[in-house]
């Protein structure tokens, strides 16, 4: 019996330091959102889910509304910090960590949180609700990062690479076998 389970990238959020939990979708991103949902009107959806941060859930609401779904917040679901709120670093000292990050599993940079962390507390979130709603399809809001983690969980070809090509928004749909990963297909793009 196959699961389904949609992860959607969020959409663009302008950035905002200190504000990861409550920055929102910028005008272009709410358009996208309107498209995701467009996107996914055919599918029986049975279950929404999101990380907390607003960017996140908002990417799904317009989808989760059409569907008369509520949407879960799941805080082990937020985006990966590669480094801790005080280390100030340029983009390409974060990208080289993120790099790092994925062939080995222990990195990260000061107050950061390693992708083995990261996906010690997301992965069993996945686990749960493969087992809860089997035969089901699931919609999550999610951040780049943090879902390229779990992909790469369930087969490791998913990593760096694959992760610095994904857009905002991005849909990719897992599609599991009980809880082996069976193929995965991107709806977005």
């Amino acid at each position: 019996m196959k699961t389904n389970i949609y992860l959607v990238r969020h959409a663009e959020s302008p950035f905002e330091h200190g504000q990861e939990r409550i920055r929102g979708l910028s005008e272009e991103g709410f358009a996208a959102a309107r498209q995701v949902a467009e996107r996914l009107k055919g599918v029986d959806v049975h279950y929404t889910a999101s990380s907390p941060y607003a960017r996140a859930k908002q990417t799904i609401q317009f989808l989760a509304e059409a569907k008369s779904l509520d949407i879960e917040e799941y805080e082990e679901l937020v985006e990966r910090p590669i480094k801790g709120l005080d280390y100030k670093a340029p983009w390409e000292e974060l990208l080289a960590a993120i790099r790092i990050s994925f062939d080995d599993k222990d990195y990260a940079l000061e107050g950061g949180e390693t992708t083995r962390q990261a996906r010690n507390r997301a992965v069993p979130v996945i686990e749960k609700l493969l087992e809860n709603y089997r035969g089901h399809n699931i919609v999550i809001g999610t951040h780049g990062n943090i879902m390229t983690i779990i992909m790469n969980h369930y087969d490791d070809r998913y990593g760096f690479d694959f992760w610095h090509q994904t857009s905002k928004p991005d849909i990719y749909k897992l599609a599991f076998d009980g809880n082996r990963l069976d193929h995965v297909e991107r709806l977005w793009g």
